[in-house]
């Protein structure tokens, strides 16, 4: 028997295994970072990778994909949602909230932007505050794309395992950072790899900020083939027939499998809603809700 091999699947076994989401707990979804480029190291599809501005500086050019054939008219744009809390978010059957976390990304963000134009959406972006600091043009571009914008934190750092006035402190950094880089406050927050507590939710929604959840993840994070992706988050919403989409713009095979998600959401009848913010009058209250994810820690 080669025991070199018998070790090497049992390691990848082992790697695969260790899915996104928190042990017990198959209701709170879980994003990570995934290498893709070959330059930095080499890692498995769910290994998670620092989070470094300098890491993400040189955009990704060698494959610019062709949207001329995707010129409308397109019947994908749905509603526009007004909300002051995500319980005011009610998506009837095949309507969808697209998202995508970890960025500004350039070279990535703009292409994301341009894929969206051709199909008439818009999207949520929730920005990491190094990225946004590091890449202020491209976070502005994407506000006057007209798209929600959201924090992420600073470093994206699993707060689950920090002190909470630490954490409180890396909330407040990214959301401040955000807010600088577009000149305009972002109300929207989403808990790196949807690693939340009740108390951490609470203090946010003391804030007037309002937490974002996921009802699917396309795990793009993956290191696998766009079309697996697609075909992926396809599946869930199937099963779903609604929901919030989770993507990252940082990763090249995000950039490429958007216009064939697209494609398929319109071909199979989903409309994309908008999201706006509309600040309540008075006290904030129950700011913190919610999107078909119950997590309970």
């Amino acid at each position: 028997m080669n025991y070199r091999l018998l070790l090497a699947g049992l390691a990848v076994s082992l790697a695969l295994g260790g899915c996104a989401t928190k042990p017990g707990n198959e209701a709170s979804l879980k994003s990570s970072y995934a290498a893709e480029e070959p330059r930095h190291k080499s890692l498995k599809a769910n290994d998670p990778i620092e989070m470094e501005p300098k890491k993400w500086l040189v955009a990704d050019l060698e494959t610019r994909d062709d949207l001329a054939g995707m010129n409308g008219p397109h019947n994908l744009a749905g509603r526009t949602l007004e909300v002051s809390s995500l319980k005011d978010i009610r998506l009837a059957d095949k309507e969808v909230i697209l998202t995508f976390d970890d960025g500004p990304a350039p070279g990535k963000t703009e292409r994301i932007l341009a894929t969206l134009d051709k199909f008439g959406v818009k999207a949520a972006f929730m920005m990491v505050g190094e990225m946004a600091k590091a890449h202020p043009a491209t976070a502005r571009e994407v506000l006057a794309h007209g798209d929600a914008i959201g924090s992420h934190t600073f470093r994206h750092p699993d707060l689950d395992k920090m002190t909470f006035d630490a954490a409180m402190t890396e909330i407040a950094r990214g959301k401040d950072a955000v807010t600088k880089a577009i000149g305009t406050d972002v109300p929207f927050f989403r808990f790196p790899y949807l690693a939340d507590s009740k108390r951490l939710r609470s203090a946010i929604a003391a804030r007037d900020m309002i937490v974002m959840d996921v009802d699917i993840d396309s795990k793009d994070y993956f290191t696998s083939t766009p079309a697996s992706v697609v075909d992926r988050t396809m599946k869930q919403l199937h099963q779903r027939g609604r929901g919030i989409v989770l993507m990252h713009d940082i990763h090249q095979r995000t950039v490429r499998m958007l216009p064939a998600l697209l494609s398929r959401l319109e071909n199979e009848g989903y409309k994309v809603v908008t999201l706006k913010y509309k600040r309540e009058r008075g006290p904030a209250t129950n700011l913190v809700a919610q999107a078909g994810t119950k997590m309970v820690r």
